[in-house]
């Protein structure tokens, strides 16, 4: 397509270049912002500016924050015995957004998974064994997708540790398998978290 304006196709280039957004929509977004006050688009550049440049990954558990340490790790009237581990970032705020779980999160950034290249040294597993070091946590919630990946990534987490004076739980099956977290509606999600088993080798 052709456009009038070099600033224009430049725009929709990158628009486009976020992920389920082909050219047409790209250009249907361009032109929203064009009709709209100056100042809307230049608040959403900055926004933009500011996410990539001033976000930052919290040193406790690896979500996302304005500072060093999230609000969920400073929260004193968090858990601190209960550790709730996740693939993403997402998975921390679908969780939240149920309000029944009380204690705090460390996020993988990922599971094991052999076909995509990822193996147990590209995730955050020394962060486990930091937290378990420390000799508080007495519960690890696994709070994973119900995949293949996602049960392959507790089982190993599971064998590392399970030596360890912790006790192991998963979140309960309600999660339909194959499903991520962050797609869950919040009731099942909240019941999956309140009616969690434990876990052994059995899974």
């Amino acid at each position: 397509m052709d456009y009038p304006s070099k600033v224009l196709s430049k725009a929709v280039e990158e628009i486009a270049g976020l992920p389920g957004i082909g050219k047409k929509s790209a250009l249907r977004l361009a032109l929203h912002l064009l009709r709209q006050p100056a100042s809307q688009g230049i608040s959403l550049g900055t926004s933009i500016q500011n996410l990539v440049t001033d976000i930052k990954y919290c040193k406790e558990c690896h979500n996302f924050s304005d500072s060093d340490v999230c609000d969920i790790c400073s929260d004193e009237k968090r858990n601190d015995e209960l550790l709730c581990i996740v693939e993403d970032v997402r998975d921390v705020m679908a969780i939240e957004n149920t309000g029944k779980y009380k204690g705090k999160y460390l996020v993988l950034g990922g599971k094991i998974s052999p076909m995509e290249g990822i193996g147990p040294s590209q995730l955050r597993i020394g962060s486990i064994e930091k937290k378990l070091n420390e000799g508080v946590v007495k519960e690890l919630i696994f709070a994973l997708s119900a995949t293949m990946e996602g049960d392959t990534t507790a089982y190993y987490i599971y064998k590392k540790f399970k030596s360890l004076q912790v006790m192991f739980s998963s979140i309960a099956r309600g999660i339909a398998v194959g499903d991520e977290l962050e797609y869950a509606d919040e009731i099942s999600l909240g019941r999956s978290i309140t009616n969690r088993t434990a876990y052994n080798e059995a899974g």
